[in-house]
């Protein structure tokens, strides 16, 4: 039990050292920086609570975002960003196959009506 207890106060007062040093001047509270890893090393464990309790300056939580891709959780209309459904792309293709195929008919018998001409007018 008292290896422990030990062990508990030990990293208590590891966490609040390297709290304390890692901390910029204006994060520490009512004591210079000095006087708070003095205050952790004379008296351990009080030091230590006094430290989280009072002496450490805890600034407003940041908001990290969420966890994976924040589209995932935007909820907006495909319709209205310019999206199609898979049926409207389907049909948009279905008439440019025909807009080309058509074309292609025209192109051919634009030929043939030229190559008709060339005779006529050979002969």
């Amino acid at each position: 039990m008292y290896v422990i207890g030990s062990v508990v106060v030990l990293v208590l007062v590891i966490g609040a050292l390297a709290d304390i040093i890692t901390r910029n001047e204006w994060q520490v509270k009512h004591l210079p920086k000095m006087v708070w890893v003095l205050l952790v090393v004379l008296l351990p464990l009080i030091g230590s609570i006094l430290w989280f309790v009072v002496g450490r300056e805890y600034s407003a939580p940041v908001d990290l975002g969420s966890f994976g891709d924040p589209r995932r959780h935007e909820q907006h209309d495909d319709r209205r960003a310019g999206a199609r459904t898979t049926e409207e792309e389907l049909a948009a293709l279905d008439r440019e196959i025909e807009f080309h195929s058509k074309q292609a008919e025209i192109d051919r018998l634009e030929a043939m009506l030229q190559e008709r001409r060339a005779e006529d007018g050979t002969r």
